[in-house]
């Protein structure tokens, strides 16, 4: 089952083939497939959190240990940890799965 993705949720139009010739710039999260699938989503559509170099508010975030704590507090990232529950997989375990490749 695919799940609402954060740029669906923000509405930011960073999703991979929305770039414009004004403003080509895509998010990182919308083309990251080693992520495809996780919580229901599409890519890392449901694990922004942990993808560095996203886009959130129009600012390139960096890495995920300086923008973890901007994540903890986002709107979209608390939906998807309610909707997730003890289901939800930490970050770790992302992380360990981006590095994997």
């Amino acid at each position: 089952m695919t799940r609402l993705n954060c740029w669906e949720f923000k509405k930011c139009g960073k999703q991979s083939g929305k770039g414009s010739k004004n403003d080509p710039v895509v998010c990182p999260v919308t083309e990251e497939k080693r992520l495809d699938g996780t919580h229901g989503g599409t890519n890392a559509g449901r694990a922004c959190w942990v993808v560095a170099g996203t886009l959130c508010g129009g600012q390139v975030q960096g890495t995920f240990a300086k923008k973890y704590a901007n994540c903890d507090k986002c709107d979209f990232y608390q939906m998807v940890e309610k909707e997730e529950g003890p289901r939800l997989q930490l970050a770790l375990f992302l992380l360990e799965k981006l590095k994997r490749g």
